[in-house]
């Protein structure tokens, strides 16, 4: 499993409706596509008080075969075309988990980001990471998680979908635990290999 992101960060008085307008058109095109576990359609926007107007699509990739034919295909391309070519994150997958509200359609998503210590083996502290992960994604209102990490900086990245009503005060009155890290609106997911991700720790 591999996790990628890329962030296209937009004017201040950008009208973020071009992005709901694009994701309404064009989000289906990869309800099919081969080797995509998921991908959330996300987005931040300063009127919901994100310090940025961002579109931000998360990716979780069940093969790299699918992450490459994306990426060096017409669908990234596109992006590349309309907004200019982003930089691409990407971290090696090292857990996923279904959540209570695995049934549920995610309204909102969030991501945590936290540094490795130099002082603790990788090894030791990736698997510390997972076990507790696992326990996170337990919590009421979860939809799914994913951990993952980055070699190159050292960094996990936790990545979580929320059902209806969980980090969306405005709308149902809850809010995700005040930890989670940043927050993003889910306007689509496409979801064609979620199955194949699998449940738990990555083998390696």
């Amino acid at each position: 499993m591999h996790a990628m992101q890329y962030e296209i960060t937009l004017p201040a008085d950008y009208d973020m409706g071009i992005i709901r307008e694009r994701v309404a058109t064009r989000g289906h095109l990869l309800d099919a596509f081969p080797g995509l576990g998921l991908k959330a359609y996300l987005v931040r926007e300063r009127e919901d008080g994100s310090p940025v107007n961002q579109y931000t699509p998360f990716y979780l990739w069940a093969t790299p075969e699918g992450m490459n034919s994306f990426l060096w295909g017409p669908g990234f391309q596109g992006i590349v075309n309309d907004f200019g070519r982003p930089v691409v994150q990407h971290w090696t997958g090292v857990s996923y988990e279904e959540g209570p509200a695995a049934a549920s359609a995610p309204r909102t998503a969030t991501r945590r980001r936290t540094p490795l210590g130099e002082g603790v083996p990788p090894g030791e502290a990736v698997a510390d990471a997972v076990a507790r992960h696992a326990r996170e994604a337990r919590r009421d209102g979860v939809v799914a998680s994913a951990l993952a990490v980055d070699p190159r900086h050292w960094e996990l990245l936790a990545f979580t979908l929320w059902a209806d009503g969980v980090g969306d005060a405005d709308e149902a009155g809850a809010e995700a635990p005040a930890d989670e890290g940043e927050r993003f609106r889910v306007l689509h997911l496409s979801a064609p290999g979620r199955d194949g991700l699998g449940a738990g720790r990555r083998r390696w």
